[in-house]
C-alpha cells in the first residue's frame, strides 16, 4: 500500500502559480528595441510563433520538477503487510567480568582447556540467542563498568560485541558495585512497562574497585524492581606443577567472594549460582532461561519502505536537463548570429 507520511505538504503545490498571478509583471522588457538593417531573420520568428507552446520548454520542465519536489517532501512510503512480532516485555542485562583473573585457564571447551572468559562467551552467546522477545543489554566491567550495548531487541549485535570483548578491556580489578549501579541506571531510564527487570552478573572474584559497595548497589536494584542473578565462575580445584617437582592441587577460585554474591541475589529476589566448569555454567544459564516472561499480546508491525528518493531524483534529473539545454542554446546563439550577418549586409547594400 502506497501512502504519504506528510500529506499536508501537498497544499503548497499551487504556490508558484499563485505567486505568478499575484506578483506584477516585470516592466521594461517590452520597451526594448533592436534596429536591424534587414528583415531576413524575421521569417524564423514567424515559425517560432506557431510553436510557442512547445518552445516554452522551461515552463513545462519547471512545472514537473516542482510537482516531483513537493511529492518527495510529502514522504511517499510503501507500507507492507502487518506482521506479528512477539515481545516478552522483559529487560535483561548481562554484566560480564573482564578483570585479569578471568584469564585463568580452568575450563574446558571442545576437549581443550580455555580461559574463563572464552567459556563465558560460548555459553552466554547461546543464552542470548534463545532470548527471543527480550530486550537485552550488555555491561562489561573490570576496574570500571561500561555499557557496551543498551537494551535492544537486536540479539545479534549483543552477541557480536560480547565476542569482541577481551580481558583487561575495562581494567584489571573488579568493580561489582559499579556494574550493578550502571544496570540500575539504564533500566530506570528505560521507558518500558516490562514487569521483569533482570540482571545476570558473572564474576570470578571480589569487589576490589569502584565507588559503590555491592550490597548498597543491590539495595538500589531492589528499589527499582531489578532482580539480580549472580554467577560465581571458576574451578574449585586445579592441578599445577609444583616447584619441588610433581604436581599439586590448588584452588583457583580462592578470591571469589561468594558471601557478597549471595547477599546481592537475596536482597534483590534473585539467586546465586556457582559455575565450576562449562557444563555447570550451561546448566545455570538454562535455569535463568526458564524465567517466565511477562505475557503481552503480540504487537502488530507493518514494515515501511521510504520512496521519497525516487521523485527527488526525478526532480534533480529534470533540473540538470534544463541547465544542459540552456547551456547548449547559449553556445549555439553566437553561431546563428554570425551566419545571419552577411545576408543582412547584402540586403542593406
Amino acid at each position: 500500500m502506497l501512502t504519504l507520511a506528510w500529506p499536508w505538504v501537498l497544499l503548497v503545490l499551487p504556490l508558484p502559480f499563485v505567486l505568478r498571478a499575484l506578483l506584477p509583471e516585470a516592466r521594461g522588457l517590452r520597451e526594448a528595441g533592436l534596429n536591424v538593417p534587414s528583415l531576413t531573420g524575421f521569417a524564423m520568428l514567424a515559425d517560432r510563433a506557431r510553436t510557442e507552446v512547445l518552445s516554452n520548454w522551461r515552463f513545462w520542465i519547471a512545472t514537473v520538477a516542482w510537482l516531483l519536489l513537493v511529492l518527495a517532501a510529502a514522504r511517499p512510503e510503501r507500507v507492507g503487510e502487518e506482521l506479528d512480532v512477539p515481545v516478552s516485555g522483559r529487560n535483561l542485562m548481562l554484566a560480564v567480568d573482564l578483570s585479569g583473573s578471568m584469564d585463568q585457564k580452568d575450563f574446558e571447551l571442545g576437549n581443550r582447556r580455555v580461559d574463563r572468559l572464552t567459556a563465558t562467551k560460548a555459553v552466554a552467546s547461546d543464552f542470548i540467542g534463545r532470548r527471543e522477545g527480550d530486550r537485552i543489554g550488555l555491561i562489561l566491567f573490570g576496574e570500571r563498568a561500561y555499557l557496551q550495548v543498551p537494551l535492544t531487541l537486536d540479539r545479534e549485535t549483543v552477541k557480536v560485541l560480547l565476542m569482541e570483548a577481551f580481558i583487561g578491556l575495562a581494567g584489571e580489578k573488579t568493580a561489582i558495585g559499579d556494574a550493578i549501579t550502571l544496570a540500575v541506571k539504564r533500566i530506570h531510564d528505560q521507558e518500558s512497562d516490562a514487569g521483569e527487570q533482570v540482571l545476570v552478573l558473572l564474576t570470578d572474584g571480589a569487589n576490589t574497585a569502584g565507588e559503590v559497595d555491592p550490597l548498597k548497589a543491590a539495595e538500589l536494584a531492589a528499589q527499582v524492581g531489578l532482580r539480580v542473578y549472580t554467577i560465581g565462575i571458576g574451578a574449585e580445584q586445579l592441578e599445577v606443577a609444583s616447584i619441588i617437582g610433581g604436581r599439586r592441587s590448588v584452588n583457583p577460585s580462592a578470591d571469589l567472594d561468594e558471601e557478597t554474591l549471595t547477599g546481592i541475589a537475596e536482597l534483590t529476589g534473585g539467586r546465586y549460582f556457582r559455575a565450576t566448569d562449562t557444563a555447570t555454567l550451561q546448566d545455570i544459564y538454562r535455569l535463568v532461561d526458564e524465567l517466565e516472561p511477562v505475557e503481552e499480546p503480540e504487537t502488530g508491525f507493518r514494515p515501511v519502505q521510504s520512496l521519497y528518493h525516487w521523485p527527488l531524483g526525478g526532480a534533480f534529473v529534470l533540473a540538470s536537463l534544463a541547465c544542459l539545454i540552456s547551456l547548449i542554446r547559449s553556445l549555439a546563439m553566437p553561431g546563428l548570429a554570425r551566419r545571419g550577418r552577411p545576408g543582412a549586409q547584402t540586403d542593406a547594400g
